[in-house]
C-alpha cells in the first residue's frame, strides 16, 4: 500500500475540482487530484461540452433539411434530400470531448498536479483510500476539498436501462429513435428534446407542471414554445408519467384532465433533475452538516469540518459548471492563505433551447417579491438589424433597475445566440451598473448587442429605434 501527502486534495477533477487544483499548483501548494473517470467531469464529457455539440450538429441538419424542401428565405436550394448519419456526429463530438479533456490533463501537469486514478473514500477527515490500477494508494492532506459533482435523478418507476435512458446515454446513441418521450420539461430535457426534433425524431415532452421551463418566467419561455409548435414536439403540461406499459415500449402517462394515455416511444428521456455524488466517497463516515441532501457550507466553500472544503453540484443550486469553477478558484486561494470570499453578485443562466434563454440578477416578479419597485424596458430582435439578417427575430432583451437610482438588479433575453450576451449582462450586474452606464455605452453596430442598449434606452423611456 502506498502513501503519499500533500496539501491540498481535491477529489474530482470536474470544472470545479480541476480549476481548483490548477490554481493551488498556480500559487505553489502541493496539490494532489484524484478522478475515477476521464477529467472534465460531467460537463465537458456528459454534459454541457457534447450536448452543445449535438444541438449545433442538429440545427445545421435542420437548415440543410428545409433548403432541400425550398423552404429558404435565402434563396439557397439542394438538388437532393440530406441525410444523417448519427454515428458520424457522436464520433465527431467524442473527438471534441477528447481534446478537451487532454487539454485538462495538460494544465493539470503544467501546474505541478499530481493525478491519481481511481475512485477515493474518506477514511477520515484528512485521509483518503484510493483503489487505482495498480493497487492501493492512500493519500493525507492538510486540507480536503470535496468536488464529486451530481448525478442524473433516477425515478423509482422508471429506472434506467433498455428503452429508458438519462441524458448521458442520450448522448450516445449512434441510431436516431423514431419516437422519443422525454420526462421533465426543464433545460436538459428541451436542449436535448429539440435537438432530436430537429434531427428527425419524433418528440413528446412530457412536464408535471403548468409549463415548460418552470424556473423561467412566461415572458421568456413563449418563443421557446413556439418553436417546439414549429418543430412538431408534442407538449404535454400539467401531466405526470406513471411507468412502462407492460410491453416496454410505451410510457404511460396521466395528463392533466386525470385521463390515462399511452405515448408509444422508442427511447423515453428521463430528465427530471440531477442529485449530488454525496454517496460516492465515504461521506457517511464525516460529521458534515447537511442541507437537504446538499453539503451546507459558508461564504468560503467550508464544511462543517475543519480543514474540509465542498465546491459545485454536491453543495446545492445553482447546480452550474460556471459556478463551480469559481467556487474552486477561490478555495484554492484560500489555501494558499490569501483572504477570499465569495461576494458574487449574480450567476448568468443558460437554457440552450431554439431560441436560447439567458438569465442574470433578478427577474421583475422576484424584484417586486423582494419588496423592491422596479422599472422594466425590453427591446425586441425584430427590430434589430443584425437578428433580421441572421433569420432570428424572434425575442428580447429586458432590463430591470431599481425605481429609485436606475441601478441595474437583473439582464433577461431571450433570442438566437443570446448565450453570447452572458459575460455583459453579468459584468454590468458585478460592476454595479446604472442603466444609463449602458445607455450611454457605444455598442457596436450591426449587433444583437444593440438590442441591451436599446432596453436600456428603453427602460430611461426614450428608446431610439423602436
Amino acid at each position: 500500500m502506498k502513501e503519499i501527502s500533500c496539501k491540498l486534495l481535491v477529489i474530482g477533477a470536474g470544472p470545479g475540482g480541476y480549476v481548483c487544483a490548477i490554481r493551488a499548483g498556480q500559487l505553489g501548494v502541493d496539490t494532489v487530484i484524484v478522478e475515477a473517470g476521464k477529467p472534465g467531469g460531467t460537463c465537458l464529457n456528459v454534459g454541457c461540452i457534447p450536448s452543445k455539440a449535438l444541438i449545433h450538429a442538429a440545427e445545421e441538419y435542420d437548415k440543410i433539411r428545409h433548403m432541400a424542401e425550398g423552404q429558404s428565405p435565402l434563396g439557397i436550394s439542394l438538388q437532393a434530400p440530406p441525410s444523417l448519419d448519427l454515428a458520424a456526429t457522436v464520433a465527431w463530438k467524442d473527438g471534441i470531448v477528447g481534446r478537451l479533456n487532454s487539454g485538462v490533463s495538460g494544465l493539470l501537469r503544467k501546474a505541478r498536479v499530481k493525478i491519481v486514478q481511481g475512485r477515493a473514500a474518506f477514511r477520515d477527515g484528512k485521509t483518503v483510500e484510493v483503489q487505482t490500477e495498480t493497487g492501493m494508494q492512500v493519500i493525507r492532506a492538510e486540507m480536503v476539498v470535496i468536488a464529486t459533482g451530481s448525478k442524473p435523478v433516477e425515478l423509482p418507476f422508471l429506472p434506467f436501462g433498455g428503452p429508458v435512458i438519462s441524458s448521458t446515454e442520450a448522448l450516445s446513441l449512434t441510431a436516431l429513435p423514431k419516437k422519443l418521450v422525454v420526462v421533465g420539461g426543464g433545460y436538459i430535457g428541451l436542449e436535448l428534446g429539440t435537438a432530436f426534433a430537429k434531427l428527425g425524431s419524433e418528440v413528446t415532452i412530457v412536464e408535471a407542471a403548468a409549463q415548460v421551463l418552470p424556473q423561467y418566467d412566461g415572458e421568456l419561455v413563449r418563443p421557446v414554445q413556439k418553436r417546439l409548435q414549429q418543430l412538431g414536439v408534442r407538449v404535454l403540461t400539467g401531466a405526470k408519467a406513471k411507468g412502462l406499459a407492460s410491453g416496454g415500449d410505451a410510457l404511460l402517462v396521466e395528463t392533466s384532465d386525470g385521463k390515462e394515455h399511452t405515448l408509444q416511444a422508442d427511447k423515453i428521456l428521463v430528465t427530471v433533475g440531477r442529485r449530488p455524488n454525496t454517496d460516492m466517497v465515504g461521506l457517511e463516515g464525516l460529521d458534515l452538516d447537511r442541507s437537504g441532501p446538499f453539503l451546507r457550507i459558508d461564504d468560503q466553500c467550508r464544511t462543517s469540518m475543519r480543514g474540509v472544503f465542498a465546491i459545485g453540484d454536491i453543495t446545492g443550486e445553482p447546480m452550474l459548471a460556471h459556478r463551480a469553477m469559481a467556487q474552486g478558484e477561490m478555495v484554492a486561494e484560500i489555501a494558499a492563505g490569501l483572504k477570499r470570499g465569495w461576494d458574487k453578485r449574480c450567476i448568468p443562466a443558460v437554457c440552450f433551447t431554439d431560441p436560447e434563454i439567458l438569465s442574470a440578477g433578478l427577474s421583475p416578479d422576484e424584484a417586486r417579491r423582494n419588496g423592491l419597485e422596479v422599472r422594466v424596458g425590453q427591446f425586441p430582435f425584430s427590430a434589430n438589424g443584425r437578428a433580421m439578417t441572421m433569420l432570428a427575430e424572434d425575442g428580447f432583451v429586458r432590463v430591470v433597475a431599481r425605481a429609485d437610482n436606475n441601478v441595474v438588479l437583473g439582464l433577461q433575453a431571450v433570442g438566437a445566440g443570446v448565450s453570447e450576451l452572458a459575460s455583459a449582462f453579468a459584468l454590468a450586474i458585478e460592476m454595479g451598473a446604472r442603466v444609463e452606464d449602458i445607455a450611454a455605452t457605444v455598442h457596436a453596430h450591426p449587433t444583437r448587442g444593440e438590442a441591451l442598449q436599446e432596453a436600456a434606452l428603453k427602460t430611461l423611456g426614450h428608446a431610439l429605434h423602436i
